[in-house]
C-alpha cells in the first residue's frame, strides 16, 4: 500500500533503537526524508548506516531532548536540511522503579521532563515549520498511561502526555495539524528493559505472559512502527486526537 509518505520530512527521536528505530525504518521504506536525534553516538550512527544503506535520505544529530538548546540546534538544521517538517514523532521516554517514599522532588522532574516536557519542547519548536503546509505530530505514550499498571512517575508522565495530545489535536486542526498518540504495551527488544527482566528472571517473565498477554507474546517494534506509519499518512485522515492501544489486548480498559 502506498502512504503517500514519499519525501515526507519525518522527526523521529530516540530512533537509535528499540520502537524509535523500527520508527525511522517503517518511514524510510515508505521513502521519507529522516531526521533523527538520539543520546548515545554508537546507536546513533549504526542506526543511521542501516537506513541510508536501505537508500533513505536521513540527517542525523547526537541530541539530549531534555536540554532545549540541544533541542532548538536539531530542529534548526533539520529545517536547514529539508526546508520544512511534515512529521514529528515523539519517541522518547522512560521510567525508574524507586520505591514509593524514596521518589523524590528532583527524581519527578526528570521523569516529567524526559517523558512529557521534552515532547512539549519538541513539538513547540516544530509546529512553526509545519503551520504552512500541515502535518502530524505522534507521542508514543504506554497503556500504563491509560490505565494503572507502570510506576507511578511514568504513569503520571505518560497520562499528562496523551492528555496534551488531545489538547493540541483540538487546538491545532485549524492549521490542519493532526496530534495522535500511540500507546503501547509490553515490548521486546534487544537491551531494552523487558529483555533485561527476561536475562534476570525468565521463569516469572514466563508467568507474566501467561497471565498478561492473551497473544501469548511480548510485542515487537515493527507492530508499533506499523502504526505509527499508518497514523502519519492520508490513509488516517479523520484521525486526530486519539489515543491508539497496540498491546495484543494486554490493556484492561474500555476506552
Amino acid at each position: 500500500m502506498n502512504l503517500g509518505l514519499k519525501d515526507k520530512v519525518v522527526v523521529v527521536t530516540g530512533a537509535s533503537r528499540g520502537i524509535g528505530r523500527a520508527i525511522a525504518h517503517g518511514f524510510a521504506e515508505e521513502g521519507a526524508r529522516l531526521s533523527i536525534c538520539g543520546r548515545t553516538e554508537d546507536t546513533l550512527g549504526k542506526v543511521t548506516d542501516e537506513l541510508t544503506a536501505k537508500g533513505a535520505t536521513v540527517f542525523a544529530k547526537l541530541t539530549d531532548v531534555t536540554d532545549t538548546e540541544q533541542v532548538e540546534a536539531f530542529v534548526a538544521e533539520t529545517v536547514e536540511t529539508y526546508g520544512r517538517i511534515d512529521v514529528v514523532v515523539n519517541n522518547v521516554g522512560g521510567s525508574r522503579w524507586t520505591p514509593l517514599k524514596e521518589i523524590s522532588d528532583t527524581e519527578w522532574h526528570e521523569i516529567l521532563d524526559l517523558n512529557l516536557v521534552s515532547a512539549a519542547r519538541v513539538n513547540r519548536l516544530a509546529i512553526p515549520q509545519m503551520k504552512e503546509q500541515g502535518g502530524v505530530i505522534l507521542m508514543i505514550t504506554s497503556i500504563y498511561g491509560r490505565e494503572g499498571g507502570g510506576h507511578i512517575t511514568y504513569n503520571a508522565a505518560k497520562a499528562a502526555e496523551i492528555s496534551m495530545t488531545k489538547s493540541l489535536a483540538k487546538e491545532l486542526a485549524p492549521d490542519n495539524i493532526r496530534v495522535n498518540s500511540v500507546a503501547p504495551g509490553s515490548i521486546l527488544f534487544p537491551g531494552g528493559g523487558w529483555a533485561r527482566r527476561i536475562a534476570a528472571d525468565p521463569e516469572a517473565m514466563d508467568a507474566f505472559v501467561e497471565s498478561e498477554m492473551p497473544l501469548g507474546r511480548f510485542g515487537k517494534p515493527e507492530e508499533i512502527a506499523n502504526v505509527v506509519v499508518f497514523l502519519a499518512s492520508e490513509r488516517a485522515s479523520l484521525v486526530t486526537g486519539a489515543c491508539v492501544n497496540v498491546d495484543g489486548c494486554q490493556s484492561r480498559s474500555n476506552i
